[in-house]
Formats: structure tokens, sequence, C-alpha cells
């Protein structure tokens, strides 16, 4: 599995020829599966993009053996603007994406992404989660591997979590080199 970032809550995960972007700012990057955790309730974008598939609300898909749910945040959606969490099964792995969050998720949602192998949250403060409030969060959801995003300074937040973060490029890594993690934050660099 390759995790690239392409800046404030853009990802793409990479296994093979099949890859899923998170939050993408323009049409520039392509996947097999396009997520967006902040949608216009003007927007009817659940359709056909290019050769993937775009999912822009809750609900359960499957796109290529991946299994995919969103989760509606209803505390902090609003008449113009849905927020969907999304929790990705690929691989025999737990992918968390937490996306547009500005406040704590709620207990029934914190027991569904807990025990991920890879969390991305947004750890900026802002109008995201602010970092002492990320790094507790964190804790409570137990992930393997966690990565900051919408965070121009992860300081602040590494030391809310009380760790030093490894900066890399891009992540490449198997299950078997993250089981014995927990809570590792992971910074990338903006590629």
């Amino acid at each position: 599995m390759v995790v690239n970032y392409f800046g404030a809550g853009c990802f793409r995960l990479q296994s093979g020829e099949t890859s899923i972007l998170v939050d993408p700012e323009n049409n520039r990057l392509k996947a097999d599966v396009v997520l967006k955790t902040l949608t216009s309730t003007d927007d009817a974008s659940l359709a056909e993009i290019a050769e993937g598939t775009m999912i822009s609300f809750p609900g359960e898909y499957e796109v290529k053996g991946i299994e995919i749910t969103g989760h509606f945040i209803s505390s902090e959606s609003t008449a113009k603007f849905l927020k969907t969490a999304y929790i990705v099964l690929w691989e025999e792995m737990k992918f968390v994406f937490l996306g547009h969050l500005s406040a704590p998720i709620d207990a029934v949602l914190m027991e569904e992404c807990s025990d991920a192998d890879l969390l991305v949250l947004p750890a900026g403060g802002d109008h995201f989660l602010e970092p002492e409030v990320a790094a507790k969060m964190v804790k409570q959801l137990e992930a393997k591997i966690v990565i900051p995003s919408f965070c121009k300074n992860p300081e602040p937040f590494l030391k809310a979590l009380g760790k030093k973060a490894e900066v890399v490029d891009k992540f490449v890594f198997k299950k078997k080199d993250i089981l014995g993690d927990k809570e590792r934050p992971l910074i990338l660099k903006e590629g």
C-alpha cells in the first residue's frame, strides 16, 4: 500500500493498479474511487467520473473489492453542507478518514472507527479539530498509524500527542509492517 499526500485533506492510497483518492481539490488527479468528506447539498455529484466512481454521501459501497462505509456527521452538517466520515476496508486493513471534522465524533462512530490500521484526521485547528482535541481522539481511537490533515504546522498536534513524527515523502507499507505500531504519527510531505 502506498499513501501520498497532495495538500489540505487530499490523500491517495494505491495498491497495484487500484487507487482511492480522498478529498481532491481539483480534477487533476484520477483514481478508481474518489471519496468526498464535505459535499454541498446542491451538488449532485454521486456519479461516474473519468474512469472512477465518486462517493460523496453516507452509505455502504463496494468498488473493486474495497468495502467503504460513509458515516453521516449530523452534528456538523447543515442545510448547505453534508459531512461524511469514511471507513475503508481494503487488503485486510482498516482505513479511517475523518475529513472536515471540527468537533469530536459521537460514541457510536468512535467505536466504529477504533482500532484502524491508518487514521487520517484534521488536526490544524481553525475550522478543524484543535490539536489537543485531535490528540485526545487519537488516544481514544487507538489507531496504529496516524496522519494529520489540514495541518500546516503539526508541532502543536505532536506535542499534545506526546510523540515525535517521522516525515516522509510517501508512506509505503504492508499490514505486517505496522502490527506493533500504536498511535504512530507520520507527517507526509505534500507531493
